[in-house]
């Protein structure tokens, strides 16, 4: 069995949470972040109801606890650089939702709205929660809003 040393560990977290460094570009990281989750809708979008709300909690699940590590790395509270949040907030937005072009730009101008406005409970959570739960929470919420006015969205235009 390979053991890692902790400073692969670390790179590790920080590829994560920054999704492959794209966290690190200077302005917008979270807009850039959240189209990293684009492919990943069209994922989730193959995978039936069961499969895709169990894939979506594992990522959520993973992100809270890579955000964390990255917190604790970068020595940041919600650092620009963590992105793996606006990804699992951008799958909120999709859950369910059938992917196209248009279902995915539509989300995902919702999504980056809401999730700058951070409606209640949004901003609760990322002030109240401890670590990675409210580095990722908040956005989350954000996408389960940026859902469901998308889905109203979707249904006056077309």
């Amino acid at each position: 069995m390979r053991r890692y040393s902790g400073g692969q560990l670390r790179r590790a977290i920080l590829f994560l949470a920054s999704a492959a460094y794209v966290g690190y570009v200077p302005i917008a990281s979270g807009t850039f972040g959240s189209l990293v989750g684009i492919p990943l809708f069209w994922f989730f979008g193959r995978l039936s109801p069961v499969q895709a709300a169990t894939a979506f909690v594992g990522v959520v699940a993973g992100a809270c606890w890579i955000a964390g590590k990255a917190e604790e790395y970068l020595q940041e509270h919600d650092s620009h650089k963590i992105v793996i949040d606006e990804i699992a907030g951008y799958l909120a937005a999709t859950l369910f939702l059938t992917p196209s072009a248009k279902t995915a730009w539509v989300a995902f101008a919702v999504f980056r709205l809401l999730d700058v406005l951070k409606p209640f409970p949004a901003g609760y959570v990322d002030a109240r929660f401890p670590g990675g739960l409210g580095v990722v929470l908040d956005d989350v919420v954000s996408g389960a809003y940026a859902n469901v006015l998308t889905r109203i969205v979707l249904r006056l235009f077309s």
